[in-house]
């Protein structure tokens, strides 16, 4: 009869995961018998919990006993709950400095070198809208470029892409809602992997053209044009001065050519999204590993999504730079927490119920689990939605949890590639930065292979996270030097732009 599976994670833990299913009276190597089914990625006691007191996961505080727990009984929503607590941040105490490789002794990718010295990893047409009134003519441009079957003309252009928002107007014409948008824009109208851009609006609305060109000094020229609808001449008319302008960039696109690059010109983004109780086992140390690579070899890479790193804040703290970068993250918790009561919701109403399915029970139990793809390294800045990641290393930057409005903020950055971590099967691509999707177990991965990447699950099999990390660091230089990823093969991305809107609809 074969044992079933458990797994301690750290030797304070008074909880063990189940790797396979448990049945009542089932024993695990090194644990007592439990006394009720405990479904995989799961948690089950160790140990008895007093109500009140700590349950540990990772060494962590994960929650506290809501009822009394006997050894074996399995730990979940029903006996764990979040009350606050003290964590004792230790700003900069367990920073240290990062052997950066050479130049000569990097690893190198295939990629596009701009005229502003960055690296893309794609050449993708932008068709970029101000308003959602202009989403319809910019969706229009896009499909008629692509029916007329111009583009396999130009076969060193990845596409020609619509990438539209329903904000713009109905807001008011400055503030923080209207700074986010506008960094967002124009983040994406200069991310790397966009060759050109055709931004297209209507005319009347808030979020003005030509306002924006003149408060960032942007010029019309090969690879940036404009339009408005009403100044065209309504919709037909547009969308022909639409087509016309990007025949007219392709040409000038298609000079690009790739090159070698070294390494340190990646700028990785790593989200997680549906997440298990094997997230924070495999897949995102695993990415963390990876991550660690990266950064020694000069690269960057952005840990997002603050609202799922609410609790685990103080590891990240201990890494900081400088006193003043651990405060900045800090001062974001705080900003999350009273955005949270504004809006008559709590940081804990995250894990979501498929999280919860998954065996997650408590946000600084997944928070622990998700600041694993941030690697081990130091942190070195600290960036608002979309701003420009301007540091090299390990960065954080300010988003919500919610995966396609986090990630539009990494692009927006500056972010050429991206990993993306995930248990239950998040359905996600993105454009223009190609995004790789990681499996956290190994049945998913079986069951969604045309969606996943790399499988993961096989760390519970031995495969050491050492060893899983080189794997996605290869994966990574890949997929920057042309390889498709699964979520571009079966064409995610134009629906994933997702601008984070903060104020309100006026």
């Amino acid at each position: 009869m074969v044992t079933p599976r458990a797994l301690r994670l750290h030797a304070l833990d008074n909880v063990m995961v189940a790797v396979d299913e448990l049945r009542p009276g089932a024993a695990p190597s090194g644990a007592p018998a439990v006394t009720e089914r405990v479904p995989r990625g799961h948690k089950f006691a160790t140990a008895a919990i007093a109500q009140g007191e700590p349950i540990r996961k990772f060494g962590q505080i994960i929650g506290f006993a809501s009822q009394p727990i006997a050894p074996g009984q399995w730990v979940h929503v029903h006996n764990c709950a979040v009350t606050h607590f003290d964590r004792d941040y230790g700003f900069c105490e367990d920073a240290r400095p990062v052997d950066i490789l050479p130049v000569e002794q990097q690893a190198t990718f295939q990629g596009f070198r701009r005229a502003d010295g960055k690296a893309g990893t794609r050449n993708y047409l932008g068709i970029l809208t101000s308003v959602n009134c202009s989403a319809t003519v910019a969706r229009f441009v896009a499909r008629e470029v692509e029916r007329s079957g111009i583009l396999d003309d130009y076969p060193n252009v990845d596409g020609v892409i619509s990438l539209v928002h329903g904000a713009g107007c109905g807001m008011a014409a400055k503030g923080e809602g209207f700074d986010l948008l506008a960094r967002t824009q124009w983040g994406y109208a200069g991310n790397p992997n966009m060759g050109g851009v055709v931004m297209i609006g209507l005319g009347c609305e808030v979020f003005q053209i030509g306002r924006m060109k003149d408060e960032r000094g942007l010029k019309e020229g090969d690879l940036f044009n404009s339009l408005t609808i009403q100044a065209t001449g309504g919709t037909r008319k547009s969308i022909e001065a639409g087509v016309e302008r990007v025949k007219t960039m392709l040409p000038i696109l298609n000079r690009s050519k790739r090159e070698t690059l070294p390494a340190s010109e990646l700028m990785l983004a790593l989200q997680c999204g549906g997440s298990d109780g094997y997230s924070g086992i495999t897949a995102n140390p695993a990415l963390g590993a990876a991550v660690d690579i990266l950064v020694r070899n000069g690269g960057t890479a952005i840990l997002s999504e603050t609202s799922e790193i609410y609790g685990a804040e103080h590891l990240l703290t201990r890494r900081a730079a400088t006193p003043e970068v651990g405060h900045k993250l800090v001062d974001l918790i705080h900003w999350w927490e009273d955005y949270a009561a504004k809006n008559g919701s709590e940081l804990n109403n995250n894990p979501s119920p498929g999280n919860k399915a998954g065996g997650l029970t408590t946000i600084l139990e997944k928070s622990l689990g998700a600041a694993a793809k941030g690697g081990t390294t130091v942190l070195n800045g600290v960036f608002r939605y979309a701003e420009p990641v301007t540091a090299k290393g390990f960065v954080f930057m300010d988003t919500p949890g919610f995966d396609p409005v986090s990630a539009t903020g990494q692009v927006a950055g500056g972010a050429n590639v991206l990993a993306f971590t995930t248990g239950r099967g998040s359905a996600y691509g993105c454009k223009p930065t190609p995004s790789i999707k990681l499996a956290t177990n190994s049945e998913m991965y079986a069951r969604m292979s045309e969606d996943m990447d790399i499988n993961c699950g096989d760390v519970i099999d031995g495969v050491s996270i050492e060893d899983k990390g080189k794997e996605i660091f290869a994966k990574v230089l890949a997929v920057a030097s042309g390889e498709r990823s699964k979520s571009e093969a079966l064409g995610y991305g134009d629906a994933e732009f997702v601008p984070w809107q903060i104020g309100a609809v006026l």
